[in-house]
């Protein structure tokens, strides 16, 4: 009877560990999170925040145009604040960058590469920063926080 029992409670103990102790599954990589339509709901440009998304006072209310399209593998289509759209390809080679790559047509300055170092990250909000400085706001580096939906 005692055999019995210390197996019982040896296979109790076996399937505890199987449904408990194995904890949560590993997040998805970087690059399938980021796979989505992303709109500016802030952007700072160097310390100044310059567009809140709602805000009635922004400074540069172009952000409302601001757009990052990653929803397909490999196609990006980035919207600058200024209507502008560019098409290339998107790539995170490391969990901390986003590299947008052949943009067409080049963005000014950038010969066609815009690169991201990616701050945090859930399910409806990415932080981006620009690791270059952008002419096309007068040589600030650019935060980004962006929202799905």
């Amino acid at each position: 009877m005692k055999t019995n029992l210390s197996t019982s409670l040896f296979a109790l103990l076996i399937a505890s560990v199987a449904l408990f102790g194995c904890g949560k599954p590993a997040p998805a990589p970087v690059s399938e999170r980021i796979a989505k339509i992303w709109t500016a709901a802030k952007v700072d440009q160097n310390t100044t925040t310059v567009y809140t998304k709602g805000g009635a006072t922004n400074a540069v209310p172009g952000y409302t145009n601001f757009r990052l399209n990653l929803s397909s593998p490999t196609t990006v289509q980035y919207t600058e604040f200024d209507g502008n759209t560019f098409t290339g390809t998107w790539s995170v080679p490391t969990d901390t960058r986003l590299v947008l790559t052949g943009l067409t047509p080049q963005p000014t300055g950038t010969g066609g590469t815009v690169e991201f170092t990616i701050g945090t990250l859930t399910d409806t909000q990415l932080v981006l920063t620009r690791t270059t400085a952008s002419q096309k706001t007068g040589g600030t580096t650019n935060t980004y926080t962006l929202s799905n939906p």
